[in-house]
């Protein structure tokens, strides 16, 4: 019966729908569904809702048109749980890798408010700005992370291959070396040799990294600690995190979400070691009944003008409108940021390029004009 539902659906909904594409053109790998494919189904799914469309024909109708892959497969359990009674947002909530607490949470939201077209706009927005923001950061990574691939690779590859054979012509012509040249050959020598400690150990260690930082507690704690104290960079992750946790948490409350859920779900969505910590302070300060400016300000995570501005949204009633004000203008300011970071980086990583690359061309040269400067005075 819901095979021939989704048949008999598909035509109609490429009308209904305005002759919108079908979802599925960002990618799918691995089994996992794209950021960007939720995205466009939240965003589709707000205009179907918008327009008058019973939430059972339009998950159909947004199923019919999806390409097959995952998230065809998780549309098409969401059709079968909605249509037997279960709340949509019960139905996003058994999976948790495309629809998470926030996204959940928000559903939820709207159901009780009647208002799911609205909320599903709300959340589009949302997503799109977050996408927006990490497309950004991670654009600005490109450049300083393909000098440093390039760097490493060119200086690998001449002490594996190139200082080898320089070495061979200095011992043929027994010529002194200078100590430059001595410790740039004793390098690729090292190199030669243990060259699966060399490239090893760092990946190793890497790994090492990753696996502590999956498993939480202690360690993942210091290394975001460390890492908002680094200069340049901890001001850049600190914006961030709190334009990410202001967006998030005023986002839930101008849903409707009640302040003890939506400082829940913010704590639980975040990635952050030290927010998690600080949002948890903070929940357990509200739900003996305070406010949430002075935990902010106590808990060290945020900003005295974010405090400062929660405590006016608080004193107004307008506390989500205060927060997304804060994200906007933090956004603002990790952009500026970033752009300033990275400016300083792509010169930073040049000159250390220039510096190896000099070094190793003066340790070869400094031999060679000694064994011309032999050639010609035998000649």
């Amino acid at each position: 019966m819901a095979k021939r539902l989704q048949r008999t659906t598909t035509a109609p909904a490429r009308a209904e729908t305005g002759g919108s594409s079908p979802i599925g053109e960002a990618p799918v790998r691995g089994g996992r569904v794209s950021a960007e494919l939720v995205t466009e189904f939240t965003t589709q799914l707000a205009t179907l809702t918008g327009a008058g469309i019973p939430i059972v024909k339009a998950l159909t109708i947004l199923e019919g048109q999806t390409r097959p892959g995952p998230f065809k497969t998780v549309l098409q359990g969401l059709v079968e749980d909605v249509s037997a009674g279960t709340a949509l947002s019960e139905a996003m909530a058994k999976h948790p890798r495309c629809f998470d607490g926030l996204y959940a949470s928000m559903v939820k939201a709207g159901e009780a408010g009647g208002v799911l077209d609205k909320i599903l706009n709300r959340l589009a927005q949302f997503r799109e700005k977050a996408a927006t923001i990490r497309a950004k950061i991670k654009g600005a990574m490109i450049y300083p992370a393909v000098v440093a691939l390039v760097a490493i690779s060119v200086v690998s590859a001449v002490i594996l291959f190139v200082i080898p054979r320089f070495e061979e012509i200095f011992e043929s012509f027994g010529t002194e070396l200078p100590q430059i040249t001595r410790v740039l050959l004793d390098t690729s020598r090292f190199t030669v040799s243990y060259w699966y400690l060399v490239f090893g150990a760092p990946l190793a260690l890497l790994f090492l990294h990753l696996t502590m930082m999956r498993r939480g507690g202690g360690y993942r704690y210091r290394v975001h600690q460390l890492m908002l104290r680094v200069p340049a960079l901890g001001p850049v992750i600190s914006k961030s995190m709190i334009a990410g946790f202001s967006r998030t948490f005023g986002t839930l409350i101008e849903s409707g979400v009640p302040h003890l859920d939506a400082l829940a779900i913010v704590r639980d969505t975040t990635g952050n070691a030290v927010l998690i910590e600080g949002v948890e302070q903070i929940r357990k300060t509200v739900r003996e009944g305070e406010g949430i400016a002075r935990p902010m300000g106590e808990s060290g995570v945020f900003d005295d003008l974010v405090v400062n501005m929660v405590d006016v949204g608080e004193a107004t009633g307008e506390l989500d409108k205060m927060l997304l004000k804060v994200a906007d203008a933090y956004d603002v300011a990790v952009d500026r940021r970033i752009d300033a970071l990275f400016k300083v980086i792509e010169p930073a990583l040049l000159i250390f390029m220039a510096v190896i690359v000099g070094f190793i061309v003066v340790a070869l040269f400094m031999p060679l004009m000694s064994i011309m400067s032999q050639l010609s005075s035998g000649g």
